[in-house]
Parts: C-alpha cells; structure tokens; sequence
C-alpha cells in the first residue's frame, strides 16, 4: 500500500467528486434493476411441502408467519454435515436482528436447510442466532430450489445450480428464494444464487469501502480466510 497515490485535498475532492457521479448512476442502475427484480412474473406453489420446527411439522404457508411475503435461506446444512457451512454462517451473521424490521415491512424471514431438526437447533444454538430456521428433512424443498443435489446427480456432474447446469462436487449449495401468499395462494418471485448473495452480505460491502477491499486476491480460494465466528483464533 506504500506506493498508492498521495494527493493534496483539493486534488482528492477532484477525484472523490469523479467517484461519486459514477456511484450515483450505479445506484440509479441498480434501482432500475431492483425493480425489474420485483417486476418478474411469479410461478404458483402447489406442492405440499413440510418442514419440521420444534413445536412440530409446518406447511410453505407456515412459514409466512401471518405475513404476506417470505425470504428463505437455503443454508448449507445437509444430513451428513458436521457444522453449518462457514459461508452461509457468514451470511447469517449479517442477518441475525434484522428481522424485526423485517418484520414491520410485512416481510418474514427464515432460513431452512435439509438436515434434521436437532442437528440445526444444536448449530444455532452454538452460533447465538435467532432467526427461525426450519428442516426439511424428507421433503422435495431443497432439491425443487435446486440447492440440494442427488449422489447419482453429482457423479454425472448435471446438476442445476444458478440456472443452468454444471459439474458439483457438493450436495449443498447455498441460495435465497422469496415467496409470496396471495389471499392464501402460494407464489414463487425470486431466487438467486452464488455471486448473487453478495448483495445480501453487509460485512463484504463494508469490506469494499477500504483500500485492501475484500483483500483475497492472492488466496486459493476466495473465501479461504473465513471462520465461524467463534473459530477465528485472535
């Protein structure tokens, strides 16, 4: 960072008005796009889906709690897994709280993985989340949102992950899915995938307002610096 350019003030107010002209067609673009977003056509819900909570089997319509739109958190969570993914834990730690105003928006909030109920309450518990997040062990959920994929899926490599199909390793990806209850009709507006959850992750945008931004360039992977929260080691 030694050798980034150093300016007077007069000359950085220059540069910085440039910069904000720019960020403000980006924000008029991404209003724009936002709205096409919300503009998209729904699908109707008919299969009776059924996910587990503690006080016992809910239905998609459940999980509105009295609300006429639902966001669901496809968290990586799978039957054989040991912990919760640490990405999509990252993801949830931006989320934990924000449902409340949420909330007063007519909107609900939920996360829902395919592993067995204790096995989420006991990673919740671990994490300090509060958030409602629901099973949907032995329900086709997860597979229809096309973020859980079949043993004979990955060794063919077609599975269908961000709208298209390609090779996987994985049988949990991760996704967001937004829902809509039409006077007790079920509708299906949005999902979204891989890079398409950035915009959902506060910490990352917070992240590219300094000069080392997300700083993971020279990894082996992107997110190869991550920890859960309680496993960072200083």
């Amino acid at each position: 960072m030694t050798d980034h350019k150093v300016v007077s003030h007069e000359q950085w107010l220059v540069a910085r008005r440039q910069l904000l002209e720019e960020e403000k067609e980006f924000t008029r673009l991404r209003d724009a796009l936002s709205q096409r977003r919300r503009d998209l056509p729904w699908e109707r819900v008919d299969k009776p889906y059924r996910f587990q909570r503690s006080e016992g089997p809910v239905t998609l319509a459940d999980l509105f709690g009295g609300r006429s739109q639902l966001i669901v958190f496809h968290f990586m969570l799978g039957p054989d897994c040991p912990e919760g993914c640490k990405s999509c834990s990252f993801w949830a730690d931006n989320v934990n709280g924000i449902d409340v105003h949420l909330n007063h928006r007519d909107v609900t909030f939920a996360a829902v993985s395919r592993a067995p109920l204790p096995q989420i309450e006991a990673y919740r518990k671990r994490m300090g989340w509060s958030f409602p997040w629901y099973s949907s062990n032995g329900s086709d959920f997860n597979f229809d949102f096309q973020v859980s994929f079949t043993p004979e899926q990955i060794a063919a490599g077609n599975g269908y992950y961000n709208y298209t199909v390609r090779p996987n390793t994985m049988s949990e990806l991760p996704g967001i899915s937004v829902f809509i209850n039409d006077n007790g009709q079920l509708f299906h507006s949005y999902s979204c995938y891989a890079r398409g959850l950035d915009m959902l992750n506060a910490a990352y945008h917070y992240l590219d307002l300094v000069p080392k931004g997300r700083d993971e360039a020279g990894l082996s992977y992107p997110m190869e610096w991550l920890r859960r929260h309680d496993q960072y080691q200083s």
